[in-house]
Formats: C-alpha cells, structure tokens, sequence
C-alpha cells in the first residue's frame, strides 16, 4: 500500500484571519465553510487546511510546524515583505539550507526555505 498526497491541518483560532495572513504568502482558497471554520488553501502543487474545528477538542495538540520549500526562496520572501509580513532575513544554516522561519495568527511554525 502506498500513499498518493499529504495536507496538514493547521489548527486555528480564526480561519477567516488565517486565510488573510496566509494569502500574503501566496495561497489561494480552493474551498472554504465559514460555517464550519474550514478551508482548503493552495499554493502552487501545496495544499493546506485551517480547521477552527479543532480546537472544541481538549487535549489535543494546538500548534504545528511545516517547512515549505518554494522554487524560489528569494522571490518568495520578496513577495511575501512586499504583500506585508513582518520577516526576518533569510539564514544559511548549519544543514544546508537558506531559510526563514515565521509563525502564522496562532502560533504554527513554518520554516521555509531552499537548499544552497
């Protein structure tokens, strides 16, 4: 048995607040219920979702971490500064890869970046 795709479940506070910030990164809604707090985001061949659902469950993990590897770092994090987010420099690091790392509305990491 194999798998043919993955898409993470961001868990948030605000889906409608998420789709904003996530917008100046790039995505575009393919779907969205705003009365179930839902939405399903792409970017390119990346899909992702925001589920406000996730937070009526107690216990449950509230913060996740994804790296996004974009086919252009630079013009990524241009695009990104110009649309309005507040980013750091990229940094070479240790492992190879030039990167920037960012939280979304609530506190998901997304560490992105591209091999040297």
């Amino acid at each position: 048995m194999s798998l043919s795709r993955l898409v993470p479940m961001q868990p948030v506070a605000s889906m409608p607040a998420s789709v904003v910030f996530y917008e100046k990164l790039g995505f575009v809604v393919e779907s969205r219920n705003d009365e179930w707090g839902w939405a399903m985001l792409r970017c390119g061949e990346v899909q992702l979702m925001l589920d406000q659902s996730i937070n009526h469950h107690p216990g449950i993990p509230r913060i996740a971490v994804l790296y996004l590897y974009p086919e252009n770092l630079q013009e990524f994090h241009r695009r990104a500064r110009d649309n309005g987010l507040p980013l750091p420099e990229l940094e070479i690091t240790f492992y190879g890869m030039t990167e920037f790392r960012i939280e979304d509305p609530d506190g998901n990491r997304l560490w992105i970046g591209q091999a040297n």
